[in-house]
């Protein structure tokens, strides 16, 4: 027998075919959700013949919102100092919205993007998250965004007793000495005003975190950190990669010896800045809040802080 194209007009196309079964295949998918057990009634008007409805495909379950108020009265800014680290960041607030919410810890996400010219700053970017975050959070976490919790253990509750390192020197998988306080450190908003913040001195990798440590004892705070942990140094995920990206470890003019100062002066009240934006996004079903952070830098007081 001829096929089937042979029955058509010589002159009939192909593509109305193809268009035909296309507009069938979405009918069937359309009948297909109506004759489900979702909402709206059975197909044909009341009630479907035949036994019930069968139910419809499963769907993703959806995240918590991250702000359960029969979680606690205690809210979380999670302050997450960025600049071009995307593949970390795709990573990152999934993960510990998932992690919070699991804990019950209510929590907002901030990622404190710098996309001024000048060399990366992590101190003034917290402080920046931490002017802010608004009144609905009452106590912060300074987190590195390459650095996830893998014991659930952990404590990220609210700090009353002073701040609490969750990445202390017994369980970080790379920085071991006993007056670190970077990676994770959390405290509430009333204690970091007391430290007048973090230093806005520190342009570049490093260094910050043992000034703030300073600033801590100086306030009378005393840094407690986790106990009963027992997997060491295997208790958190380290996602940086130093052969892809290079830290920015040049010490510029007079930078080699400021850095080991105590920065007197400076913090929450000198910061300047201007947020350029703030968008809220969904990152794989986890909310955030990205700030767009232009720093400021006076040049005749910390010349270092550009590449020149």
């Amino acid at each position: 027998s001829p096929p089937l194209l042979g029955l058509l007009p010589g002159r009939f196309s192909v593509f109305p075919l193809f268009f035909l079964a296309l507009l069938l295949g979405f009918a069937s998918l359309l009948w297909l959700q109506l004759s489900c057990s979702g909402e709206g009634p059975a197909p044909g008007g009341g009630q479907s013949r035949g036994g019930p409805r069968q139910p419809c495909p499963p769907q993703a379950p959806l995240l918590p919102a991250g702000d359960e108020p029969s979680w606690g009265p205690h809210r979380l800014a999670l302050l997450v100092p960025f600049r071009e680290r995307f593949e970390e960041l795709l990573a990152f607030v999934p993960y510990m919205h998932r992690f919070l919410s699991k804990k019950r810890i209510r929590h907002h996400i901030f990622i404190l993007n710098q996309v001024d010219h000048f060399r990366f700053n992590r101190a003034s970017l917290i402080n920046v998250g931490f002017l802010e975050s608004g009144n609905d959070t009452d106590y912060i976490a300074m987190h590195d965004v390459d650095l996830l919790p893998l014991n659930e253990q952990l404590d990220y509750g609210f700090p009353e007793a002073g701040p609490f390192h969750v990445a202390s020197p017994e369980l970080h998988p790379l920085y071991h000495y006993k007056t670190y306080v970077g990676g994770i450190l959390l405290l509430t908003k009333q204690h970091y005003e007391m430290c007048n913040g973090m230093s806005n001195r520190f342009w570049g990798w490093g260094r910050e975190d043992d000034e703030f440590y300073r600033r801590i004892k100086g306030a009378g705070l005393q840094v407690r950190r986790p106990s009963g942990i027992t997997t060491g140094y295997e208790t958190f995920q380290h996602l940086h990669d130093p052969a892809w990206r290079k830290r920015d470890q040049k010490r510029i003019a007079a930078q080699k010896q400021e850095q080991f100062k105590v920065d007197q002066e400076g913090g929450l009240n000198n910061m300047r800045y201007r947020i350029e934006s703030r968008t809220a996004l969904s990152v794989a079903g986890a909310p955030c809040t990205v700030l767009n952070i232009l720093l400021d830098c006076d040049t005749s007081e910390t010349p270092w802080c550009t590449f020149g």
